[in-house]
């Protein structure tokens, strides 16, 4: 009796943190559930194993519809589904734009290995994440080689560091929400004279006491940034979303992005230091019209995030869109409710937000 009610709590929990986050509610709770996919669906089968065994098969079909749901969302996110970019070859230096995108972890004092990150990947673009004064300083060595270096020092977990060495139109640090959480907006000249634009991003994750509309109007903002002009655009940056959840899926809906992930497996970000609670949260996404050379995972570097590389070029539009998969579009009554509500919350940055610079 006791492992039946054990099994039956078991799988009522299951299937209701599946069911929950089809809710679209903003609250950080839901939304929270969104993360641990594949940690809820190794739980389901461990789950499924002991109703199985036991012989409760009204439980283990729950279970089964369950794990199903789960599968539905994670399953773009591996080698057996269809790419969404596929890789181009390399143009060497005098086409290739190579990206690093690092959440260092402001108390992370292991400075070397980021800069051994930094001297490896020798980026022509590259974001850092909650850098503090003590990161700034770390850095200023490997920063120096860059003419192009904004800084935005924070000691609250949302400091940023962008740096280029390509010819820079436009750069600056904005505020896209009306939280204390900066973005890097920028328009830059790859080495065959393509102009593009870059998308640093870096909102709160859905925590006790934060619902997640901050963190959800800043990234479906910043996904119109791309629609505002003709210009490729690639995106990088800590999302604190996971790559399969409902605010990543309008980000590409709306922003006409794509996402080197799909078909490739879920290359998961973060945690660093715990591989049972791994999950996709620092994202790089691109437009249909940039070509995708390499797209990687970095290694550890003291920090709870790994390093996110990734190789494109810009040089032939038309051969990158035969490459990759065309964006799926929202159903109109979904994008007009979407862009409404974009509008909206530009009005509303507009009279709160801090100045750019």
């Amino acid at each position: 009796m006791v492992l039946t009610g054990l099994l039956l709590c078991a799988t009522i929990l299951l299937v209701g943190v599946t069911l929950l986050p089809l809710w679209q509610s903003p609250l950080w709770w839901v939304r929270g559930l969104e993360f641990p996919r594949l940690q809820i669906l190794g739980l389901q089968a461990l789950t499924l194993i002991g109703t199985l065994w036991h012989g409760n098969f009204v439980l283990g079909l729950a279970l089964i519809a369950a794990m199903l749901m789960q599968a539905w969302h994670i399953w773009p996110f591996n080698p057996l589904a269809a790419k969404e970019m596929h890789r181009a070859t390399s143009g060497g230096a005098a086409h290739d734009v190579r990206c690093l995108a690092m959440n260092v972890l402001m108390e992370n004092t292991n400075h070397a290995a980021v800069l051994a990150e930094i001297a490896r990947t020798d980026p022509d673009v590259l974001f850092l994440m909650e850098t503090d004064a003590a990161w700034d300083a770390a850095l200023a060595q490997a920063l120096a080689r860059y003419p192009t270096v904004l800084r935005e020092i924070k000691n609250n977990y949302y400091g940023l560091i962008f740096a280029t060495r390509l010819p820079c139109h436009a750069a600056r640090v904005t505020y896209l929400s009306v939280e204390d959480t900066p973005s890097v907006l920028a328009e830059l000249e790859a080495p065959d004279g393509t102009r593009f634009r870059f998308v640093g991003l870096h909102p709160k994750p859905p925590v006790p006491g934060e619902d997640t509309e901050g963190r959800d109007a800043e990234v479906a903002y910043a996904a119109r940034h791309a629609r505002d002009s003709d210009l490729p655009v690639i995106s990088m940056g800590d999302f604190n979303t996971p790559a399969w959840s409902q605010i990543a899926h309008r980000f590409k809906s709306v922003g006409g992005y794509l996402d080197p992930r799909v078909g490739r497996g879920p290359v998961c970000s973060f945690d660093a230091n715990r591989w049972w609670m791994r999950m996709p949260i620092d994202q790089f996404y691109a437009t249909t019209d940039v070509s995708l050379i390499d797209f990687r995972r970095g290694p550890n570097v003291g920090s709870d995030h790994f390093p996110m590389r990734a190789t494109v070029r810009f040089d032939d539009p038309v051969g990158a869109r035969s490459r990759n998969r065309r964006v799926t579009a929202l159903p109109d009554a979904e994008e007009a409710r979407i862009l409404a509500a974009i509008e909206r919350h530009g009005r509303r940055l507009s009279s709160l937000r801090p100045p750019s610079h």
